[in-house]
């Protein structure tokens, strides 16, 4: 029966924090006070936009959190996300507009791999930040973001500690210097790129779909839309356990089933329409043909009455007689209704109207979930709620089968194939690769230079490697722009100094020792005499060595594996055959003589790699995009046997 069980994973989380510029509040009390009035007003100023959003898992939530081990007082959220990436940008993007909305406030944000804003701006950063010294370094300060330098060893500056700074020192830096914590344009458009589009964004996330569905669901997802995102989860993450509860349905029977319009994220809509299910005979929900032209509605309907069936199933029978808080009962709710009427969060609509009823629904679970947040003990989990919707809203299945004629039409889903070409440009958009317009796969054949390749490659090769990882050359447009004068005149007082060593290797090439340079910076203009002389004898070994080992190749077959620019240009065999075996004793003999094509036999030997992925993942495509290096497709898998020539 159960063709794909899912099994739950660690969820992912982002934690934020707001601070208080100048903290000057020495009352406990007083502080939380200040910070909870905070936490009203920031909640209310963009209920707008948080109470018809529709969380993977949790929402944006701020509560006041004591001070504690050095840290002062300040309001701090947590938010599990899990597979919905996009809400974890959404929140930065609160955060943005929560600092340039109140410049007294700064906020740091970090998920389960640390200080993410980082890692998303990894290609820009300056060269001493990284995981050990990046603690308390990065806010938000103004809608901008903000990054704390540390000293160089050649200068002090009072106002920078040598160390990892303490939040309180962070805040005091950020609050007297904030111009000179700003970070580079690069970084900035770095993060900016992910957040572009909020909040008109979040409608573009959203999928409506028509779903068969039974009409106790339908009426809890009128009243609570936001419900749909724990059914999706209960589903998606069901155990045979779950499934125990859906043989036979006691709360959403298939009898009631109607057509309705369902609003899902998109990544909701794809964990349900993506997974494969066929429900237990027993349970009464069956599929009509795939031919059928609502077999995708009833699909999903199907998938989303197991979920909410599953929720309903591990609320205890007796929950009603327990005491829950309720929204209403609360005593902030009188004054959060009252800043929402200000802020004109209702539109002007009359009140009583059933539009005005919606928004009065959504700002009831906004505050539920974001402002007043009650003990755990007293929280409805999505069950109780669903089954107190059901048992204190009325409907009639009948007037609600009358409004299948006026759905609203649904979007298309073709987003969930997308073609190679288009995924090929999700992720350069990802990668923040620069926008092109787009070409014909001749005039990309036509265009394209083999000499990036050999370009790339000779960059990579000629940067120092360390433990930490070999360097990706940087587009030069992208690179940040530093000069060192101290750096750049010892570098010229070793290259003109007044010793000076004449090489008496005139048949050797510049770059072919270029290996030999040691991070040491060893040269021989400030060797001892005696070290000149060590290393002039190992430079003659090294080509008595070198010398050797070519006479010994010359006798064996491997020169002919590498091609030489005399064999690209040598024209096709027109030669009668009495002319053939002279030609190939000449042959054999220039070969040996001609010197091998370094670039040429590097772009064959990529192109060919390249050619044997078959269009997959390998290190060849890999290496060149890592380094901005676009190949185009192989259209003729015949030319990967062929010699490249150019």
């Amino acid at each position: 029966m159960e063709e794909n069980m899912m099994l739950a994973t660690v969820e992912d989380t982002v934690e934020y924090h707001l601070f208080l510029i100048p903290d000057e509040s020495k009352d406990p009390e007083k502080r939380r006070e200040i910070l909870e009035k905070y936490i009203e007003r920031i909640m209310t100023q963009f209920a707008p936009m948080l109470a018809p959003y529709i969380w993977q898992n949790q929402p944006f939530n701020l509560k006041y959190k004591p001070g504690k081990g050095g840290v002062p007082a300040h309001m701090y959220g947590m938010t599990k996300f899990g597979d919905n990436i996009e809400d974890e940008w959404f929140i930065v993007y609160l955060i943005k507009q929560i600092t340039k909305e109140f410049p007294e406030l700064v906020a740091r944000i970090e998920d389960n791999d640390g200080e993410f804003l980082l890692i998303e701006a990894a290609d820009f950063l300056p060269k001493w930040l990284d995981p050990d010294n990046s603690a308390n370094r990065v806010f938000f300060h103004h809608g901008e973001l903000c990054i704390i330098p540390v000293p160089r060893k050649s200068e002090t500056v009072s106002w920078l500690p040598a160390t990892p700074p303490t939040i309180p020192q962070a805040l005091t830096i950020i609050s007297a210097h904030p111009e000179k914590v700003l970070v580079s344009e690069s970084i900035r458009a770095a993060v900016s790129r992910r957040i572009r589009g909020y909040p008109e964004k979040i409608q573009a996330s959203l999928h409506r779909a028509h779903c068969f569905l039974p009409a106790g669901v339908a009426v809890v997802l009128k009243q609570r839309p936001r419900l749909v995102a724990a059914a999706v989860q209960a589903f998606y993450l069901r155990d045979p356990v779950d499934l125990r509860a859906c043989r036979v349905f006691k709360t959403f029977l298939p009898e009631t089933q109607i057509m309705t319009s369902v609003t899902f994220t998109k990544c909701l809509y794809a964990q349900l329409a993506q997974q494969r299910f066929v429900p237990d005979r027993r349970s009464g929900y069956g599929l009509p043909p795939p031919s059928h032209p609502q077999y995708r509605a009833h699909e999903l309907g199907m998938k989303l009455a197991h979920g909410f069936e599953i929720l309903c199933s591990k609320c205890s029978p007796h929950f009603l007689n327990t005491k829950k808080s309720l929204v209403t009962t609360s005593p902030l709710w009188a004054s959060f209704l009252e800043s929402l009427k200000k802020n004109d969060y209702f539109k002007g609509l009359i009140e009583g109207s059933a539009q005005y009823q919606e928004r009065l629904e959504m700002a009831k679970n906004y505050f539920q979930l974001s402002v007043n947040r009650p003990e755990s003990s007293l929280a409805m989990s999505p069950g109780e709620e669903i089954l107190t919707i059901l048992q204190t809203v009325p409907f009639d299945t009948e007037e609600l089968k009358k409004e299948e004629a006026d759905l609203p039409p649904e979007d298309d889903d073709q987003w969930l194939e997308l073609s190679p070409d288009q995924l090929d440009q999700l992720l350069q958009e990802a990668a923040g690769t620069k926008e092109s317009q787009p070409i014909s796969k001749k005039e990309e054949e036509q265009s394209y230079d083999l000499t990036q390749v050999t370009d790339s490659m000779k960059a990579f090769i000629s940067k120092v490697s360390t433990h930490k990882g070999a360097e990706l050359p940087r587009d030069p447009c992208e690179a940040p722009i530093t000069f060192d004068t101290d750096s750049f005149l010892n570098y010229f007082d070793k290259i003109l100094g007044p010793k000076t060593q004449d090489s008496d290797s005139d048949d050797l090439d510049e770059e072919d020792f270029e290996y030999l340079d040691s991070d040491d910076d060893m040269d021989l203009e400030t060797q001892e005499p005696g070290e000149e002389a060590s290393l002039k004898g190992t430079l003659d070994s090294l080509k008595s060595y070198m010398a050797q080992m070519d006479q010994e190749l010359a006798h064996t077959s491997i020169g002919k594996s590498f091609m030489t620019r005399k064999q690209v240009n040598k024209e096709p065999s027109s030669q009668t055959n009495s002319n053939n075996s002279d030609e190939e004793d000449s042959g054999a003999r220039d070969s040996v003589m001609a010197p091998v094509d370094v670039d040429l036999n590097l772009v064959s030997n990529i192109l060919e790699s390249y050619s044997s992925q078959a269009g997959l993942a390998g290190p060849a495509s890999n290496l060149l995009q890592s380094m901005g290096v676009q190949l185009p497709d192989n259209s003729d898998h015949r030319a990967a046997s062929k010699p490249v020539k150019g």
